[in-house]
Order: C-alpha cells, then structure tokens, then sequence
C-alpha cells in the first residue's frame, strides 16, 4: 500500500463563497452551473466522523464512469471533469428525496431494512416482505425504499411512495419516471459490478429537474452511495464500501448516538484501500493517485475552466 497523506478534508478556491455538504463542497458559477469538489471526509450515521485520503478522488472519478454509461437511461448533470477530485455540474432543482433501491436485506443501523425486519416489522415503505428471510438475503426482486431528504443536523425518514404523492414532495407522473430510471440504474449498475466480481447490493438516487427534463445528480454507484460485496465463502461478504466503517463503529460500541470514538489508522488504511479496490474492480482501470495537498493541486489546474466558465457567461 502507498504511503499515506495528511487527508483533504475542505476546499478552498477563490470563486465564489464555499458550500459544503457532508463530503463534497460546492461553488455556484455564472450560467447555471456549479462546481463540486469531493473531499475526503466521511459521514455514517449523519454525521462527519473523519476522512480518507484519497476517497474524495474515488468518489469523483467513479460517479463520471458511472454518469458516461447510463446516460441512455436518464440524462444527468455531469459536463467535464478538470481535476481528479472536482466536476463541473449543470444546476438542478432537486427533488426532496433519495431513493435507495435494495436487492438484499442487510444493514446495522437502528433504520436498516434487516434491523427493522429482525423487529419483526413486514410492512417496510409501503413494501411488503415475505417471512423467512435472513441476513443478507437476496430479496425475491429489486425494491425502491424512498426516504426524506433531511437537512443539516436532520435525520432522513423513510416515507411511501403514496406520501411523497400526497404531500406533494413529487408529482405523480415525474416520480413514476423516478422509480423506472431508478430500477434501470441499479440493473446497469448490478450487471456491470458482476463483470468485476461484486454485487451491488443497495445503493442511493437523487434526481432533480434539470430544464424540465427528469435529470440524474449528486453520486452514483460509489462506496459512499451503495454497498458493494464480494461474496466470501466463509459467509459473512467482504463489504467494499462504507459499510466496513459502520461495521468497526458497531463492533465499538458505537451505532449512532454519542461521541463516537476516533478512527483507527488501521481502519483509515484499510479503508483507503477497498475504496481504491472497488475503483478498479467496477472500472477495469489501475487508480492512478493524484498529487496531494489537493487544494493546490486544484489551483493550479483551475485556471482554464474558471476562466472559460466566465467567457461562455459574458463575463
């Protein structure tokens, strides 16, 4: 494993005022669009608990893989990517939700569909599931278990899809293209991971409306979006994504509640490691690490897309 460097845990460019989310940081340009730069910060459990170096640069470059071959299914916000860590994006209007679709039952936290089925709840957004299923099922088909999509310091909450209807979150006509595109994605998703030896397990959608068009954002298929296996013959599947985290907090006491303990440089090792894994199984490609400290790797290689997003806007 490569010698690791301090972790690129905030952006700071001079175009414009700094948003920052859990993991990506944004900066709002003229002409409708945006910039957003993946840090390597990590969140579980809703909240930052540390970072990963170079995770910020997985995260960037795997959402352009996966944005470049499902752009048949629906369109998405992607224009270019100038810099391993940065993607310049169209400006959307979100729709308050998150989709997640699921194909096996799993999880460890309190809101997880296996914690809330080993409750003894059947009955799971507006899905009802069979009897008899155990940890890490396959589920008999894909289902879509939307969830709010909560502000800072909030919690998600699950919801139906006849809430999000009736409260009108979605009209109804532009959330039944959400679950059909969603359903396509995660197809595409499962059978181009296979080729790479994993099994995309679950993973998150955002949409928003882009010029009245039904418009894919955020991430896609990433360790941070989704669950990853690969399947181990001594039964418990070797997670490649974010998983491996909430599993260490939960075998330390931690599920959420509380100051969690700080991460062990073993666990940032490992971690940093089967981000770069998944990378390259999903990809087929050889992760080639970008230079750190990140921020001045940025800066210098930002001047030919600042300055030409100023040009194609008047300025």
């Amino acid at each position: 494993m490569m010698d690791l460097p301090t972790p690129f845990v905030q952006s700071d460019l001079p175009i414009g005022p700094r948003h920052a989310g859990k993991v990506r940081d944004w900066y709002d340009l003229p002409g409708g669009r945006r910039v957003l730069v993946a840090t390597d910060r990590i969140s579980a459990f809703d909240r930052i608990l540390g970072a990963i170096p170079y995770k910020g640069q997985v995260l960037n470059q795997l959402s352009a893989f996966w944005f470049e071959r499902t752009r048949d299914i629906v369109p998405n916000h992607l224009l270019s990517v100038p810099d391993p860590n940065v993607s310049i994006v169209k400006t959307c209007a979100p729709w308050p939700v998150e989709i997640v679709v699921r194909g096996y039952i799993t999880g460890v936290t309190g809101t997880s569909l296996w914690t809330l089925y080993a409750r003894g709840e059947r009955e799971l957004y507006g899905v009802r599931l069979p009897d008899g299923l155990q940890k890490n099922d396959r589920l008999p088909h894909p289902i879509i278990t939307p969830t709010t999509k909560a502000g800072p310091g909030a919690h998600d909450e699950r919801i139906t899809r006849e809430e999000i209807i009736a409260r009108g979150l979605v009209p109804a006509g532009v959330y039944a293209q959400i679950e059909r595109a969603a359903l396509a994605l995660y197809a595409r998703g499962s059978a181009i991971c296979s080729q790479g030896g994993l099994t995309l397990v679950d993973t998150k959608y955002e949409f928003g409306d882009c010029d009245g068009a039904l418009t894919l954002i955020d991430e896609v298929h990433t360790p941070d979006s989704s669950r990853f296996w690969q399947m181990s013959p001594q039964g418990e599947p070797i997670h490649f994504d974010k998983e491996f985290i909430r599993l260490w907090y939960a075998e330390h006491g931690y599920r959420g509640k509380g100051e969690p303990p700080a991460m062990s440089d073993a666990l940032i090792a490992t971690a940093c490691q089967r981000y770069i894994r998944a990378y390259e199984l999903i990809t087929g490609r050889p992760f080639i690490p970008g230079a750190y400290p990140v921020n001045e790797r940025i800066l210098r290689g930002m001047g030919d897309w600042s300055s030409e997003a100023e040009r194609r806007s008047g300025r």
